[in-house]
Parts: C-alpha cells; structure tokens; sequence
C-alpha cells in the first residue's frame, strides 16, 4: 500500500498556520477524492480542505482546536497499490502520484510494520447482535442473558420507549392491563408513580458539569476582546434620544416602500453617523498603540457587529457615506446573511473605521459597548421604549431611546464624545435634516 500526506496547502493572507475547527473524517475512514475532510479558519474566514486522493485515513494533524502551520502534514491517506486500476476515482495527477511514490515505503518496511489497529465495533452491529438470540457456546456468559430477557418482554412502542427514555422511566415497572405498555399506562405510572421511587425530571434538577473547549470563533472573540479591554481605556457616553417623529417617518417610507427591503432603525442611525463623522474626525479612526499614531478615515467603513451560531461577526459596509437608506438597508441585510451563513468573504470581514452594535428589539435600557480594536469609537442605539414625556405644560407619548458610545480615552475626550452623541441627537430628533443638503 502506498501512503500519501496531504499537507495544509497556502491558504493566501500571508498566514503562517490555520486552526483545526472541524474534523468530518476521522482515523479508519474511507474518503474520496475531493471530500471534504476539514474545516481551518484564518482569522475570521473558515476554509474548507478537500482531500486530494481516494483511500483510508491513517493519520490525523491533531484534535479540534489544534494550530497546523503551512505546509505541515494534515492528514495521511493509504491509498490502493494501483491508483489506476480505481474504476470510480478520477486520475491522479502527477505531482500526487510522485508524492505517493516517494512515501511508498520499503518491502523491508511494510514486511515489519506493525499490525493495523482493530477498529471498534460499529454501535448498530453491537445493538443489532443484543436483540438477537444469544449464541451458545463456551464464550457466552450466563449474565449476559439473563440482563437482555427482562427487556425483551416489555412490549411497547417505539414512541412509547422514547418517551419513557427522555423521562427516565424503565418500562418494566409501568403496570399494564394489556399485553404492551400504551401511552395511557405511562400517564398513569407519571401521575401515581412517585410512590414506587420515581421522581419525575423538572427545571432544578442538578446536571452534569460540561467542559466546553474555546476553539475557533469563539477563542478569536475571546482574544480581541481581552486584548481590546486589555489596552484601551474605555468610557461609555449615553443620552436619551426622543425617536418618536422619525418612528413615524420610518413607518411612511415604509408604507410605500414598493420591493425595496423593510427599513429598520439602523440605516438612518448610520446615515446621521456618517452625516456628522466629518466635525469629528477623532472618532472615524484607527490607532495603532505601537507605532503611536492615529489615522483619520476621510470614508467611512461601517462596522456591523453581528451576531451568528459561531460567535460574533463584523461584516463591514464599505463607503457607508456614499448609501441612502435603502441602499444601507439591502447591504445590511446581504451582509448579515453572508455572515449568518458563512459566506463572507475575508475582505468583507475587515478594514471597518467605526462599528455599530445593536440587539434591535432584545436591546436593553444602555450598554456599553467593547471597542472594535484598533478603531477608537463603537456606537450602540438601544431599545425604543414609549414613555409619558413633558412638552410645555402638556404630556404625550414619545418613543425614546438611549444612545451609547464607547471610545478610547487615548484618543477621544469626554467633551468630544458628549458633543458628538447631541450632534447625532439634532438628526435623530429633527428626522427631515437626514435627507437635507
């Protein structure tokens, strides 16, 4: 047999190592030429590896959360003596086959090589050997069938034995008046079994610690924010905003909005952002601490910190300052999805020069946002709540919300913050100047 290491090819970026974050094949297995074998992740982007040749994984780089730098052996491959004579797999080509041929090893080395590993029994063969008759002979324990025959005549359904294993019933000691145990038997065993030991499960029951290892997006979201809280000295500016005559603008837009997508809250909160960004030019910016210096973005590369089944995500609205709402609107929720789905690709995942953070409807009272490092200011619009509010001697309702921002005291003052946030506050309040020249 001829072995074949399948290294963890130049993924681009300039990197120098990948993470493990998937295995879809393991020691044993049969794969294909062009199966997907794993799953490494480069800073934000996860890359899918295929396997070159057809045969029997025989190695692993490593465990799930692994570093594999470039170049390095991932995975080994056994593949069959004759790679030609493979009627379903496509030809190989030639700087595999050299590659196969230089790992070939020895008649020496194969004749002392030591044994193939037993693999473990296949869970459905050990089930389907349990329900069979137990075979006779010297290495068939008496133990063993006596602990299978009591199951055996419990007859019930395969609902039945569902629901008894999610409570944690044996159904050996449900009573029944038939020949099977029915769904009324087990109500009735529920509703009167305490009594005979049973303690139904609830919502307090103690369970089981869980070790949960922190591998991909998760260990890179846990790097940036101690390093983001680790450097920058933050402080979070909040004021209450009154939303309630651009609630109203909103509902019109989108009354009438045609086949353009639905416009929620965050397109016109960026587009009083980037509005007022050009008198505060200290916010739209980027600090690199070890060289000492602060670049000032003349465009503005939305950050949209958004939140998926791998962890948190910023997809990035390039020249946010150049979009409408609607615009906004179709570009968030593309790049949302892309994010969601993992589709997005590495430069939409970087280069943004200020980010928002939102939880829409979930959002709380205030927050204070984490820095998106290196960036100096991140903005996060709240939960619109309606309250009685006074106007001159009268009270009505109004829709409010609290406005947040974080900044980086190295960078941005006080004063410029407080000053910036009433700045965002004359648009938000005053909805007709978002659209004014």
């Amino acid at each position: 047999m001829a072995r074949f290491t399948f290294r963890l090819p130049d993924i681009g970026e300039g990197i120098a190592e990948a993470e493990i974050v998937a295995w879809h094949v393991k020691v044993g297995d049969r794969v294909e030429e062009d199966q997907q074998v794993a799953d490494m992740m480069t800073d934000k982007a996860t890359v899918e590896m295929e396997s070159p040749v057809s045969g029997t994984v025989v190695e692993l780089a490593g465990e799930v959360g692994d570093m594999v730098p470039i170049g390095s052996g991932l995975m080994v491959v056994e593949v069959d003596g004759d790679v030609a004579e493979e009627s379903d797999a496509a030809p190989v080509s030639e700087d595999v086959e050299a590659q196969i041929e230089a790992e070939t090893p020895g008649v020496d080395e194969v004749t002392e090589s030591a044994p193939e590993p037993v693999r473990p029994e296949p869970v459905e063969a050990s089930i389907a050997a349990s329900d069979a008759p137990a075979a006779t002979g010297p290495s068939t324990s008496s133990s063993q069938t006596e602990v299978a025959t009591p199951k055996s005549t419990v007859l019930a359904s395969p609902a039945v034995r569902q629901r008894a294993k999610d409570l944690g019933v044996d159904l050996a000691q449900v009573k029944t008046d038939g020949d099977r145990v029915r769904h009324a038997d087990l109500d009735a065993f529920l509703r009167y079994g305490s009594g005979q030991g049973y303690h139904a499960p609830h919502a307090s029951q103690a369970r089981e610690d869980v070790p949960v290892k922190v591998i991909g997006m998760r260990r890179r979201i846990a790097e940036n924010m101690a390093a983001a809280k680790r450097t920058i000295p933050h402080f979070t500016y909040v004021d209450e905003i009154d939303v309630t005559a651009l609630e109203e603008m909103r509902g019109d837009l989108n009354a009438n909005r045609g086949s353009r997508p639905k416009l929620t809250m965050l397109p016109f909160v960026i587009v009083a952002i980037c509005r007022t960004l050009p008198d505060f030019p200290m916010l739209n910016a980027r600090y690199d601490d070890e060289a000492g210096v602060v670049t000032r973005h003349g465009r503005v590369h939305m950050g949209m910190a958004t939140q998926t089944d791998a962890g948190l995500m910023v997809p990035v609205l390039r020249d946010a300052q150049d979009m409408n709402v609607w615009q906004l609107a179709s570009e968030i929720t593309r790049l949302a999805e892309a994010a969601r789905t993992g589709k997005a690709k590495s430069e939409e995942l970087s280069g943004s020069t200020i980010t928002i953070t939102s939880l829409g409807p979930l959002g709380g009272v205030a927050t204070t946002p984490v820095i998106n490092k290196p960036e100096v200011a991140i903005i996060g619009p709240n939960k619109i709540v309606e309250r009685p509010v006074f106007r001159g001697d009268d009270i009505v309702r109004a829709k409010l919300m609290n406005l947040s921002i974080s900044c980086d005291h190295r960078v941005v003052d006080g004063w410029d913050a407080a000053s910036y946030v009433q700045a965002l506050r004359k648009l938000l309040e005053t909805p007709v100047l978002l659209f004014a020249d």
